[in-house]
């Protein structure tokens, strides 16, 4: 009873269940039944990480034998098939010329060494360091200069990474060049191949374009084939390190010289295959220069610098600096300038020989501006934003740097053209070298080659040789045979021609040395055996030799000289007479005086023969004769005096153009007033002065014969060697617009936003009219890229695309 009671109640409690359950509503079941399978899924999940768990400890984690061990780091090969593998642990190491690891240790850092072997000391020991678990957070950390760490089974033996597995950026996940441990990495990865995007990611590229990644690390950061891509990617570390890594280390700018070493490495490999590349690296390191700026750089050495579609800004900011303080920029600042501004261009000579150029700039502008130049305060001011290459640093705010009052030199034109004309001057000086040169390089330093350069450029040996040549000028003139000098300055091989001659006429001068016969300006150039003369050239006076007072003076000595052989004895007396009367003829500057010494002494040694005179001289009638003889008559006049002895020379005159020796006194009486001529004590006859004036301005018709007679036959100069095509720096024409409004567009790519007051002062210092330039700018753009330059009224904003377009 007691059995079928029990029974009876399970029925009963059964049926109440029954109906109960039939009571409750259709849509609370399928609640419950949803609920349900989410536990059931939640709990089968949790049974299988618990199991990877357990397996992955088993596996992975170290042993104490293994703590105390040291295994060497796999050889990565770069080109075998890929395979993703699990990242083994980090193993961090001190680099051999750090003796403890750099990477300081704390409650957040990934990097935290478990315990540190008492037996071993060798300072390439590594210690293997257990990953954490992968929903822990760990803070990235900068690996210093010299820091040896291995990730994924790839050992980077110096650092300058950020690993970790967070390193926020302000808009949100991790920075690009954050080296995250946990990320798959393939067992090979090629990375001569393009495996990353424009903006690379280490965390979203594929675990084959990691390994190449941490391939092209390992290898040193050198390999000249590596795609660009890789270089960026290590490039975002160095920008963060430089533009917010002091706000997470104190000691950040400890690392500023072993960064800026480091791109300039990079830019010594990777710079000509990117332009990209190139403009963002050199941004870098203006920007690490700039952080530490802590003295006028105006008064520094310029530092290496490249050439980019705008001034660098080291340059804008010393420039505007100089200009701000009224000191005068020295002739290197002025040379960087001209060599990196993009609005101008330099031709062949200047960039085939660029040593010489440079030497050669710096001794004209310093004769031109002496200190230097002085720079305008114009009213635009110097602001720099620095454009990041790195996406996650796309928001930063130390981007951004002021400089007060200092000006943006830059916007204005007039200083550059003042330099421009230094330049064409310079590479007019060297353009015969720069053909010599491009036609035999070997002549670059031999004589030949020498002799189209000034001598200031020649090398020291040859320059203490000229030296020693002017040693020998006694009393300022110097007569040898051209073989002598030729020998003096170390020789030369080869016939010595007549354009070699020119050559070397040219560098003595412009070392303050004349040479006579003057081959510069007509005069047939003496062959090896031939007599010369040098002399001590003043290189302040600077008037010309070729215009007509001295032309008439010089035939007037070379006549006389041809009159004083026709007897074969060419006296001393007759000398010192010829000389006195060069030094009398003071309408003549001082240059032109010693050249006609010169001239006089050269001719005591090849005199001009009679019988060339004579054969000159028959060509001409009569009254021309006559002209000349009484010109001859007039020029010994010119010190107011005419003596016996000069009585005497002008009869050799006349006898010589055929003119009846007589009419020698009847002229010079003739050219008194007309009054009696008056004796004076010894000296022969005293002029009249103002009568004497009045002959000398009649002789022009005289001097223009005489030149027709007396010129040496003029030896044509050698054609121009033709240029060697294709090694003259490219002009820079920005968008194809004029000087002045590429320099206003070149200002504005220097930042994405302007005011508009920032470019009404900018265009003011340009002399333009703002919306009219921007008008023009925009419509150049749209021709070249199909893009608007600039869009807005206040402020402007710059498009970004047509730079990026621009810098590559």
């Amino acid at each position: 009873m007691a059995r079928r009671g029990s029974g009876e109640g399970a029925l009963v409690i059964f049926g109440i269940a029954i109906v109960v359950i039939a009571a409750i509503p259709k849509e609370i079941w399928i609640s419950l039944g949803i609920i349900g399978l989410i536990v059931l899924a939640v709990y089968l999940y949790a049974k299988f990480k618990s199991g990877a768990g357990a397996k992955h400890t088993a596996t992975n984690e170290p042993i104490l034998a293994q703590l105390t061990s040291v295994r060497p780091a796999p050889r990565a090969n770069v080109f075998s098939k890929p395979a993703t593998v699990i990242p083994e642990p980090l193993v961090i190491r001190p680099s051999p010329t750090s003796s403890t690891p750099q990477i300081a240790a704390s409650e957040e850092s990934f990097f935290v060494a478990q315990g540190t072997p008492a037996a071993v000391s060798n300072e390439e020991v590594g210690f293997r360091i257990p990953p954490p678990s992968l929903s822990v957070t760990r803070k990235g950390t900068w690996v210093r200069p010299g820091t040896s760490i291995t990730v994924g089974g790839v050992t980077l033996r110096d650092g300058m990474v950020y690993v970790g597995t967070s390193l926020p950026t302000s808009h949100g996940g991790n920075d690009p060049c954050l080296i995250h441990p946990h990320k798959p990495v393939a067992n090979a990865g090629d990375f001569t191949q393009r495996q990353i995007g424009y903006w690379g990611n280490y965390s979203e590229i594929t675990p084959s374009a990691r390994r190449a990644y941490l391939n092209w690390l390992a290898q040193g950061r050198s390999h000249p084939d590596a795609d660009i891509g890789y270089v960026f990617l290590f490039f975002y570390g160095l920008e963060r390190r430089v533009l917010i890594g002091e706000k997470d280390d104190p000691s950040a700018p400890q690392d500023r010289p072993a960064i800026t070493d480091e791109i300039h490495r990079l830019l010594g490999i990777y710079g000509a295959k990117s332009g990209s590349f190139q403009s963002y690296a050199n941004a870098l390191l203006d920007r690490v220069t700039l952080a530490s700026l802590t003295t006028k750089l105006y008064e520094r050495p310029v530092p290496e610098l490249s050439k980019s579609f705008e001034l660098p800004i080291y340059l804008r900011v010393a420039l505007g600096q100089a200009a701000m303080d009224r000191a005068p920029i020295s002739s290197g600042l002025a040379l960087a300038w001209v060599r990196l501004n993009p609005n101008s261009a330099l031709r062949t000579p200047a960039v085939r020989c660029a040593d010489e150029f440079d030497r050669l700039f710096v001794e004209r502008y310093t004769e031109l501006f002496s200190a230097g130049m002085l720079l305008p305060r114009n009213r635009t001011k110097l602001k720099y934003v620095y454009r990041p290459a790195s996406s996650g640093l796309r928001d930063c705010a130390e981007t951004t740097m002021t400089f007060g009052d200092v000006p943006d030199v830059t916007v204005v034109t007039a200083p550059t053209k003042q330099l421009q004309a230094v330049v064409d001057s310079c590479i007019q000086e060297l353009d015969n070298f720069s053909r010599v040169v491009g036609r035999n390089p070997d002549a670059r330093n031999k004589l030949e080659g020498l002799l189209q350069l000034p001598a200031t450029l020649w090398p020291a040996e040859m320059r203490k040789k000229l030296l020693e040549l002017v040693g020998r000028l006694e009393s300022g003139m110097l007569a040898l045979r051209l073989g002598e000098l030729l020998s003096a300055l170390g020789g030369t091989a080869g016939p010595f021609t007549p354009d070699k001659v020119r050559g070397l006429a040219r560098s003595l001068e412009l070392s303050g040395i004349g040479f006579e016969p003057d081959v510069l300006n007509g005069a047939r150039a003496p062959a090896i055996a031939d007599s010369i003369v040098l002399f001590a050239l003043p290189l302040s006076d600077g008037a010309l030799t070729n215009d007509r007072a001295f032309q008439t003076a010089a035939l007037t000595v070379q006549l006389a000289a041809g009159v004083a052989h026709a007897d074969g004895d060419f006296s001393a007396a007759e000398v010192d007479h010829l000389r006195r009367e060069i030094q009398s003829w003071t309408h003549l500057t001082y240059r032109c005086q010693q050249r006609l010494l010169a001239h006089l002494q050269w001719l005591t040694k090849a005199p001009i023969a009679l019988a060339s005179l004579k054969k000159k001289l028959e060509s001409l009638d009569q009254l021309s004769k006559e002209g000349i003889a009484t010109f001859m008559a007039s020029v010994v006049q010119a010190d107011g005096v005419v003596s016996p002895a000069e009585i005497k020379f002008l009869e050799k005159v006349y006898k010589a153009l055929g003119v009846d020796v007589k009419r020698v006194f009847s002229d010079v009486h003739a050219a008194t007033t007309g009054a009696p001529p008056t004796k004076s004590e010894n000296t022969g006859f005293k002029l009249d002065t103002r009568r004497v004036n009045e002959l000398q301005q009649d002789t022009e018709r005289v001097s223009a014969l005489l030149a027709n007679i007396f010129k040496d036959d003029t030896v044509p100069i050698d054609p121009p060697i033709q240029e060697v095509a294709g090694d003259s720096e490219p002009v820079t024409q920005l968008l194809g617009l004029d000087e002045t409004h590429a320099a206003l567009a070149r200002l504005m790519l220097s930042r994405p936003q302007w005011s508009r007051e920032e470019l009404e002062d900018a265009a003011a210092d340009l002399q333009l009219m703002l919306d009219g330039a921007l008008e023009l700018i925009n419509e150049a753009s749209f021709d070249t890229y199909d893009l608007p330059f600039a869009e807005g009224s206040d402020p402007v904003e710059v498009n970004g695309e047509v730079l990026e377009k621009i810098a590559a």
